[in-house]
Order: structure tokens, then sequence, then C-alpha cells
């Protein structure tokens, strides 16, 4: 017996030997290996040969975990140290559920022992040595713990008390495990349960662990900082209070709100103390902003309040002086925004709590409050006083803090702090203004900064007229005062003079930026006076002395003159008081709708020295204010038509005066005041004869050839001609400003001109013309007989325009002009969203070649024509709609040639054409007009996609290298962009044909990340009400019409674009089907309907918004389906890894009636889970090797068993003790 017992130890020995060496030799190569994959001067081949040895090591090796504990040693350098960690990570990973108990006992203390006597010191540690050593226990507790593992929190205190080291990475452990728990929800359902079940349980004990934690280690940091021998020492502990605020930080977004408050906000005034420590204020302020924006029960959040207290108040106080004296250090500034979100969140909280049903008062330190808070307002970085705003409107809004006397004094102080605010400075790549040195912090460019700035501007003006309704009379006194003061200030052009002459701004210049600000200071208040103050209370002789300062106020700039023109619309409802200033106004607008900058050879600059877009932009905005005026005071601008009309035809009478826009803006203004005429006969001959200049040039023989002929219409507007100069040669430019004037004046009269709004005033003024079957009034236009007079040879025109297009026509165009049917650069920026430089250029002429004049002329005119053609439905209503043959006329030149019609011209077409034709058609042509036009155009248009997505799919997968195009990259992009926004602009007709409105949310709630059993993203279903139309319904009935919406409805949704997918699934799919769920459908349209929401899951099922979506579609199909078609059940048997008892047993439920029903969301759940195989994943997913986490014995009582048990047993069929005990 004895001999046999030794040589059974002899022969263990020499197993533990030979097993020894073999460690020793694989950690050999496992040294050499990482040395490769890390040196820089390791060759491709050799580095990959490595790493594929490493990663076989790991997939494969049996004695993974004493090669791991091996090289994690000390003695070890710091990469493979972290090598042997990650093995060890890999092991627990996705080994732990076939490892024998022993083994896992074993590399549990293993690990312990690492992180108590295993690493450097806290400060010679290498941080991700740290990292990762924390994630292996992490990983270890969400396997064993509770359960198995009931004392590892005793466990991870015992090793904290070991020394400064220790406690560090126990902080980051429990950091790591609240993370993984609760934040990211990276474990089943169960588990993540069980975890955060015992948190809560035990919640106390760590708060208190962590607080103790925190308190001792500041307090040694706090003695011992100035003693230099005792630095290392100082530091260790600063280090653990970091990590000790970072970890409170991951549990005090979601612990129970008593835990925060305990002790009389114990915790609370600990952050508020550490404020002033420097090392530790960022981590301080990071955990108060995240303790103070708490949501959660009024009741539970009062406690917070005491941070409106003397004591809490100063300490925040404090640190914000201090951290702001201390010049700009980035340090600093990151605590000053921390503190800066602190005071919003506490507002925050004051108005949630303020004056609801709770007993909290207002705080008697609210003006200190409010003085720190302005302090932020007034700071010079840009990006501080924004984050104040949103704050500030919540004051000024609240039912009691508004009348506060102190916020109510607040106001003036706000408004000053807004005029200095709006003045936009601080670019970065500038030193003229304090904020340029904060915003090299904030922003990567001038751009940036502006698309910034512009948005905290608009915020600001929201913000000022939320003041300015408590207070108005004190912003309108301020407005009046700064404008007052710009009119007399002399102007300050600056260094950078404006590039067209001496003497001018530009828009960085001081004079103008000041102007810009009170400019949009002035209009923001004004306007919210006349809203807020009843009629008498209004200080119109104030308002009308303001008026006329600006009315008398000259200047030759441009940039200023675009500034005094909207002070002059800002002022102008005080005219309504006093009519007899109209006429002042008018000849200020009109004397700058003719506005130059040079006098003299008014004409020949129109040739030689085009406008700069600071002149273009003051003439329009003229025009516009002329046009807003007689828009929103046409009854006041009435009496003086006479005069208006007279100076228009003056203006007009002169070919070279206005561009074709200003002409028909001045056009549209005399028509909107036509309206107020309330009689039929008196407008009509006025639009007759305001129209004759256009009928005459547009009815002429000349104009008809030319419109009719591509040919002679390529000749006519000069584009196959070869320019020798192409900027200033233009033979052409008439012809094309003719045709242009000519379609901008039949769109301005189709838009502006209508019938009196009051019915009766309507029937007086002989509008009326009968009444609809179901009652509704008809009403006559008096443009229809004028526009229906041109409506032929409009349409001759977007025949010809479509047939440019063709090749043969394109082989035409000269070869200047070439690209003048490409897009404009402008459009393919805002396709690609590319940002458009900063306008320095605002100032310096445009010169445009005659190419991008011509494809300017293109594209406007295809819009404009287009734009007619929509709103002829609802402005001429019967009259346009019963035309005769218009369906066909239509089909001829709307729809012709579509094949080479390009994607970025179809898509305008659709949009502003087809759209608004469809909406506003009674119902009674829908036989005649629509159904005719749309079937072939919905046919065309899914034939169209589907061969554009097929391309776009094979160039993905092929990659194809083609090298034809000066840029392939970018042309392919703007391409496949193209289509995206064509498909989505043919998707969103055919839901606005086809559903009705009332039935359909456009705000598809995008399902939460997170486990799939708890939050199921399958809640995005359509309204029950989604039905639809009478026009869908008419649509569905036209069996071509009909499979061409439902087979494109059902194609997009493995289209790679995730709006249109989720809009189409939400809105139109489950509608369209419904329709025709009655008849007999062949069993093969049912499958391949069901298919295709498989595939739509398959190509977006990554996206959650979609995936629920489609998951829903496909529920409702099948369960809708499933019982008449048994193909149904055949489809779903060859989705990838569906376990075929699970869906015998949704089957048998779905087609037994009288089993009792599950639940709506149960049965949902249930087919989520059988389809899983074809849910599409993302990329970084897609190959990623999956962790398996076995559920433990259940913690808590199971009232009802769940719909499938659990297929996964222990495999080693017995009741596990607790595994880690100890």
């Amino acid at each position: 017996m004895a001999a046999a017992a030794a040589v059974a130890a002899a022969a263990a020995a020499m197993a533990a030997a030979m097993v020894g060496e073999q460690v020793n030799s694989l950690c050999e190569q496992l040294v050499k290996a990482v040395t490769v994959i890390m040196d820089p001067a390791s060759t491709q081949r050799y580095r990959l040969e490595a790493l594929k040895f490493c990663e076989e090591f790991k997939e494969k090796c049996p004695i993974c975990v004493p090669c791991g504990l091996k090289l994690a040693e000390k003695t070890q350098t710091a990469i493979v140290r972290h090598f042997g960690l990650q093995i060890l990570e890999h092991v627990v990973k996705f080994r732990w559920n076939n490892m024998p108990r022993l083994e896992k006992v074993y590399l549990k203390n293993n690990v312990m022992g690492l992180i108590s006597s295993g690493t450097q010191s806290i400060l010679e540690e290498e941080s991700h040595i740290k990292d990762v050593l924390s994630r292996i226990v992490v990983e270890m507790i969400k396997r064993e713990w509770p359960q198995h593992w009931p004392d590892m929190l005793k466990e991870l205190d015992t090793l904290s008390k070991q020394g400064e080291t220790q406690t560090e990475l126990v902080m980051f452990i429990l950091l790591r495990l609240a993370e993984d728990v609760v934040t990211f929800q990276t474990l089943p359902t169960q588990r993540r349960r069980d975890i955060q079940q015992t948190l809560t349980q035990n919640m106390e004990k760590i708060f208190s662990f962590l607080l103790s934690t925190l308190q001792q280690n500041v307090n040694k940091y706090r003695r011992m900082k100035t003693d230099l021998t005792q630095e290392p020492k100082a530091q260790a502990n600063c280090r653990v209070g970091i990590a000790a605020l970072n970890t409170l930080a991951g549990y005090i977004d979601w612990v129970a709100l008593s835990h925060i408050t305990a002790d009389n906000c114990k915790l609370l005034e600990m952050l508020c103390l550490l404020l002033n420590e420097p090392e530790l204020q960022i981590g301080a302020a990071e955990c108060l902003l995240i303790a103070v924006s708490r949501k959660g029960k009024l009741e539970d959040r009062k406690p917070l309040m005491v941070l409106f207290g003397d004591v809490a108040m100063h300490y925040i106080l404090s640190a914000a002086q201090t951290a702001d004296g201390e010049g700009l250090v980035e340090k600093h500034y990151v605590f000053l925004k921390r503190l800066c979100q602190v005071l919003c969140a506490l507002g925050s909280q004051l108005c949630a709590l303020l004056g609801s049903d709770s007993d909290v008062e207002t705080p008697p330190n609210l003006g200190k409050y409010l003085d720190s808070f302005l302090a932020f307002t007034t700071h010079p970085s840009q990006f501080l006083r924004s984050s104040t705003q949103i704050t500030w409107g919540a004051l000024f809004r609240h039912e009691v803090l508004s009348r506060d006397p102190l916020l109510l004094g607040m106001i003036p102080k706000y408004l000053r702090a807004s005029m200095t605010n709006l003045v936009k400075v601080g670019f970065p790549s500038k030193s003229d203004s304090p904020s340029c040195e904060y915003s090299r912090f904030d922003f990567d460019s001038d751009e940036d900064f502006n698309a910034f700035f512009n948005s905290f501007r608009a915020q600001q003006g929201e913000v000022m007229r939320m003041a300015c309704r408590l207070d108005p009379r004190t912003g309108f006194q301020m407005a009046g005062e700064w404008l007052k003061y710009q009119l007399t200030t002399p102007v300050d052009t600056g260094p950078m003079n404006s590039k067209t002459g001496e003497g001018l701004c530009s828009i960085f210049s001081p004079s103008f930026v000041q102007w810009d600000a009170m400019t949009f200071f002035s209009e923001s208040v004004i306007s919210q006076m006349f809203r807020t103050l009843d009629k008498d209370e209004i200080p119109v002789n104030d308002g009308i002395d303001l008026l006329q300062l600006v009315l008398n106020f000259e200047t030759k700039d441009p940039l200023i003159l675009s500034c005094v023109l909207t002070n002059v619309s800002a002022l102008f409802p005080f005219v309504t008081y006093r009519p007899e200033y109209l006429p002042q106004v008018l000849s200020k607008l009109f004397a700058s709708v003719t506005f130059e900058v040079i006098e003299e050879s008014k004409f020949v600059m129109s040739v030689q020295a085009p406008r700069t877009r600071a002149v273009k932009n003051v003439r329009r905005h003229a025009c516009s204010s002329i046009i807003k005026m007689c828009r929103d005071y046409p009854q006041l601008v009435l009496p003086n038509f006479e005069v208006l009309y007279n100076h228009v035809k003056q203006l007009l009478s002169n070919e070279l005066l206005l561009t074709q826009m200003e002409k028909c803006a001045l056009m549209e203004a005399l028509v909107l005041i036509s309206n107020q005429f309330k009689d039929y006969e008196r407008q009509k001959a006025f639009l007759e004869e305001l129209m004759a200049p256009v009928a005459g040039l547009w009815l002429s023989p000349e104009m008809q050839r030319v419109l009719s002929d591509p040919e002679a219409f390529i000749s006519y507007v000069g584009a196959d001609n070869k320019i020798a100069d192409p900027v200033l040669e233009d033979p052409s430019g008439l012809n094309r400003s003719r045709i242009s004037f000519c379609v901008y004046t039949i769109l301005g009269v189709v838009k502006r001109a209508r019938w009196p709004a009051v019915p009766e005033e309507a029937k007086a003024g002989g509008f009326l013309v009968g009444y609809m079957p179901s009652g509704s009034p008809i009403y006559r236009n008096p443009c229809t007989e004028q526009v229906l007079k041109l409506l032929d040879n409009l349409l001759a025109l977007i025949r010809t325009h479509n047939n440019l297009y063709m090749p043969e026509m394109v082989a035409r165009l000269g070869e200047t002009f070439a690209k003048a049917l490409d897009m404009l650069e402008v459009e393919k920026n805002a396709i690609l969203g590319l940002p458009q430089p900063l306008l320095e250029l605002y100032d310096s002429p445009v010169y445009k070649t005659v190419l991008e004049r011509m494809q300017g002329f293109f594209c406007t005119l295809y819009d404009n024509c287009f734009h007619i053609l929509g709103n002829a439905g609802p402005s001429m209503q019967q009259d346009f709609y019963t035309v005769e043959g218009l369906a066909t006329q239509l089909l001829s030149s709307a729809f012709i040639n579509l094949n080479n019609i390009p994607d970025y011209r179809l898509r305008p077409m659709l949009r502003v054409f087809v759209k608004p034709l469809v909406l506003f058609c009674p119902s009674e042509y829908y036989e005649t007009l629509v159904c005719p036009m749309l079937g072939p155009l919905f046919t065309y248009l899914h034939m169209r996609l589907s061969q554009k997505w097929q391309v776009i799919n094979q160039r993905s997968m092929l990659c194809e290298d083609d090298a034809a195009d000066d840029n392939p990259e970018s042309q392919e992009m703007l391409e496949e962009q193209l289509v995206r926004l064509l498909t989505r602009e043919v998707m969103d007709l055919i839901t606005v044909c086809c559903v009705s409105k009332k039935g359909v949310e456009h705000n598809t709630a995008v399902a939460v990340d997170g486990d799939d059993d708890e939050a199921m993203a399958t809640e995005v279903t359509p309204p029950a009400s989604a039905e639809l139309t009478e026009l869908g319904k008419c649509l569905m009935t036209q069996e071509d019409v009909c499979t061409a919406l439902l087979i494109t409805a059902y194609t997009s949704l493995s289209w790679k674009d995730t709006l249109s997918c989720q809009r189409t699934t939400t809105q139109l799919c489950w509608p369209l089907l419904k329709q025709v769920l009655q008849g007999n459908l062949l069993p093969d349209a049912v499958s391949w309907f069901f298919a295709s929401v498989l595939k739509g899951l398959q190509t977006h099922g990554q996206h959650n918004g979609c995936m629920g979506a489609l998951v829903n579609l496909a529920f409702q199909i099948y369960e809708a389906l499933r019982p008449r078609y048994t193909e149904l059940k055949a489809v779903m048997e060859q989705i990838p890894d569906i376990q075929r008892d699970s869906l015998e047993q949704f089957d048998s439920k779905l087609l037994n009636p009288t089993l009792q029903k599950v639940a709506d969301k149960r049965r949902k759940d249930h087919f989520k889970r059988l389809i899983t195989g074809c849910i599409g994943k993302p990329l970084g997913e897609q190959f990623r090797k999956e962790v398996h986490i076995r559920n433990l014995p259940s913690l808590f009582k199971k009232v009802k068993p769940s719909l499938e048990p659990d297929v996964i047993e222990n495999e080693e069929g017995e009741n596990l003790t607790a595994l880690f005990e100890s």
C-alpha cells in the first residue's frame, strides 16, 4: 500500500513537472509572439503569424490558466503581463461554463492574489493592467455572484484594507460592475436582475464604503500634500480619491435618492467641499452634476434644495471664482463648464419643485444664485454663455418664479448681457475678442463656431422674448437706445475693408457685427412687445420717432443698409397707428430695391462688374419686405395701391434695371394687395393688365416655336454656343431673362392671387360659382383665365426641358455648355452635407461664369415650372382639374422621357408638383385625372428605384475601381445619396396618396438599446387608425396600380436606407396589405410579402427603430395570414437557427382559438425569438464570438412558469454549492 502511494505521488510529481515544463515552454513562445506583434519593425507576415499563434493558443490550449498566470507575474514586462491577463479574461468569458469547479476556484483565488500582491504600486502600475485585472474580476462576478460567491463584497472590503493599490482596484471593479449591469446591461435578463437586486440590497454598505474610502483618502491627502517628503504617499491617496469619485459617479445616477441624501446630505456636503480641491474638483463636480440632475418623485428630490443653502452656495461660487481667476487653463475651463452645468441643473430642480404640490419655498439665496448664474452668462466663453440659456428660459417661464421681484430685477441685467452676447465675435482663427481664446478650446474651425453661434443666437432670441413677455417696456427702451446709438456712431470698417470699395464693411467689421446684433435684438423685443401689451399701452410716439430716425438714415454700405431694412420691418407695426408714414416707408424700400454701390453707369455695371452678394441681398431684402408688408398689412397698403402700382410700372419699364426675380417680387406684392379689392371683375381686369406684357411675350409665334422645339430652345438660350470669354461674354443672357421673367410672373400670380377668406365677402364679390355635392363652396380665382391661356406653352416648355436630357440633345450643347444640365455645386454640397464656407466672399462681386449662369437658369426654370403646376390645383381648383384632357397633357409633358431625367431633377418634380396636385385634387377627379397619371408613374418609379438599388448593392459587393471620373468616390457617394433621397421622396408620395394623416405618426419611437426581453423594440406599432384614404382605396381597386404600390412598398424594406424603411414599415406596408387581405391572394404572393419583411430585417436589423417596426410588421402578417396560408410556416422554417419545437408551440397556440390567448407582448416576444436568426447585426458584432452567461438558481420566487422552459441546464447535473466559499 505504501509503495503504491509512493508510486502515485511520484507520478503526480512527474506530471506536475511535465506540465510545468510545458507551461514554461509555451510561455517563452508566447512572449516571443507578443514581442513580434508589438514591435513596429516586424514585417506584416511575421506579425500575422504571431497573432494567429496567440489566437489559436487562447482558443484551443488546455493549460491557458497556468500560462496566463505565469505571464501576468510582476517580473514580466507590462505588455506581456497585459497579454497574460487577456488570456485569463478570455478563459472566464468563453470557457467558464465548461470548467471544472476546482479550476474555477483556483483561477478566482489566483486573480484575487494578483490584486493583493501581484501588481506594482498604485503610482507605478500601468492603467491598462489595472483595467484588465478589474475586468476579469467583474466577468467572474457576472457569472457567480451572489448565488455561488456570497462573500464577494467582504473579500473586496478585505483587499481594500491592504493599501491604496488594492483600494483603487476595488474601486475599478465596483465601477465596472455598475457599468456592465446597469448602464450598458451587457448580460442576460435574469443574471442582470439578480445582480442589480443584490447590489440594491447592499447599497447602504456599498455607499458607506465608498464615502468612507473617499473621506479617509482625502483627509490623508490634505494632511500630507504640503509635506514634500510625503509627496508619493499624498499622490497615492489622491489617486484613490479620484477613483472613489469616478465610482460614485457610476452609482449616483441610478441608486435610490435616499442614499445620496442620507445623513443630512453628507455626500453632497463632501462634494461641495471638494470643489475647492484642485486635483479632485472635476470628479466632485461630475458627481454633483449627476446628483443634481436626478429625476424621480418630487418628494424624494426635496433634500437637493440644501444646495441653495449658504454653505453649499459659498463653496460653489468660491470654486467658480478661483477657477476663473487663474486664467485660461484647460483643466480649470473644463471645471467651469461642469460648475455651470451644476447651476443649470439646480435651476431645473428649483423649477420642478417650486409651485408644485410640494411645500418648497423660494430659497433665500435665490438672489445669490441668480447673480452667479448671470456671471456665467457674461463670461467671455461663448460656450458657457450658451449653456445658461435654457435655464434662463425655464426661470422666465416658471409660474411662481416669473413673478418673483428678484427674477424680475434680473431681466434688465439679462437683456444687457444679451446685447453683448448677440455680437458675433469669438472666431477661433481671430484675436479680436477675449472669446477667441476660449473658442479655440471649443471649436475646430470658424465654420464650426459659425454654426454654433447661429443656433446660440436663435436660442437667445427665444429667451429674450420670454423675458420681454414679463417686462416688455424695458426691452423696447433698451432697443431704442441701442438703435439710436448705432444710427449716430461713425462706421468702423476695421482692418478688413470690403473688396468692393473703400469705407465699406465686411461681415467681420466692428460696425457691422454691432448693427447685426442690435437688429436681432430690436426685432426680438419689439415683436414681443406688440404681442404682450394691449393696444392702448403701445408707446406709439416713441416707436414712430425711432421709425423716422431709421427712415432718415442714409448709408451706402450694403451690409448696414440690410440691417436698416430689418429695423424698418420691425418698426412697421407702428405705422398701423399712424398710416400717414406709409409713403415714407414705401419710398425707403423702393429706393433700396434699385440700390447700387456705384451709382454711375448702372446698366454697364450689370454686364461689366456683377453686383456683390451684399448688394444683391439688400435688393432682395427690400423686395421681400414689400411682399411681407403687403401680405401682413394689406388693408393698410390698399389706399396707396395706385402709388405702389405706378412705382412698380416705372421700375418694370426699364428691362435692365431689375433682375427677373426682383421684378416678379414687386408684381407679387401688387397681386397680394389686389386680393383686397374683394371684387372678382376688378381684380381680374387688374391681373389681365399686369400680365399683358407676359402674355404678349409668352404667346408670340417666336416664343411658341422656341418653347416647343428642343433644338430651337437650346439655340435661343445660347446653350449651343462656344464662348471665348466665359465671364464677360453672354450674348443670349437677355433671351434667358425673358423666359425667366414669364415663368416667374406666372408663378407669382398663381401663388398669390386668391378669393376672400370670408365666405360672405367671397359671395358678394362674385367669386362663388356654386357648391360641391358635399356642400363645400366652389370659388373661382380671378387669375384663372390669364393663367390657363398660358398653360399650353408652359406644358410645351416642360416637355422640351425633359427632352433636353435625351442623348442626342445633350450632344447639341456647345463646348462651353457641355455640363449645363449638371447639378450646381451648391446643390451637390447640400446633398453631401458639406458645410458652406464662411462668407468672407460676401462682399466680393459674384463673377459667375456663363456656364454657372446657364446651370442656374436650367435648374431654376425646371423647378419653377413644376412649382406653377403644383400651385395650380390649390389656386384654380376645379378650373384647373377640369381642363380638357389634363391627364393626357401632363403625361405627354411632365412625365415624358423620364428614363433620361436625372434623380436630382426627378425629386423636385415629385415634391413640388405631383404631391400638391394629388393632395388638393377633389375626389370627383380621382378616376379621370389622378389614377390615369399615378398608375404608370408608380410602376415606372418602382422599376427605376429597383434598378438603382441593384447597382448600389452590386457596387458595394464588388467594390469596383472605377477611375473614369475625376473623383469617383465622391461621385459614387453623391449618386447613392441621391438615390436615397429619391427613394424617400417616392415613399413619401405614396404615403401621402394612400394613408390618412390622422392615422400616421411620424415620430416613430426608436427603441432603447438593451436586452431584448426587457426592452422589446417592437413597440413601434403604427396607430390603429392608420387607414387608407379615399384616393388610396381608389388606387388599390386598379390591379396594375395596386400591384405597383404593394411591390414598391415591400421591396423598399430591403433597400439600404434606414429612414425610408422605418417610415414605410410603420406607415404604409400594413394599411396597403390589409386592403387586399379579403381577396384571394396567391400563396406565392403571401410568401413573398412575408419574406420581404424578413429580408428587411436582415438589412436593417442592426438599427433598433427599424428592427422594432419590421418585427411588428412580420408579426402582424404572420398572425393575420398564417391560419389561411401554411406556406408562411415554410418561410419561417428557412430562418437560420430557428427552434422547430418552439415554432410548433407558437403555431399551435395561434391556430387553436380555444386555447387561452397569451398577452400580446408575450406573443411578440416569442415571435421575435423565433426570427432572431434573420435579424441583421452591426458589422462590429457580425464576427464577434458570442459570450454565454448561464443563469444561476433564481433568487426570487417565480409566480408563473415562463413561456418556454430554459433549455440551458447544468451539464454536471448537480446543484453547485457556494462555489467560491473560502
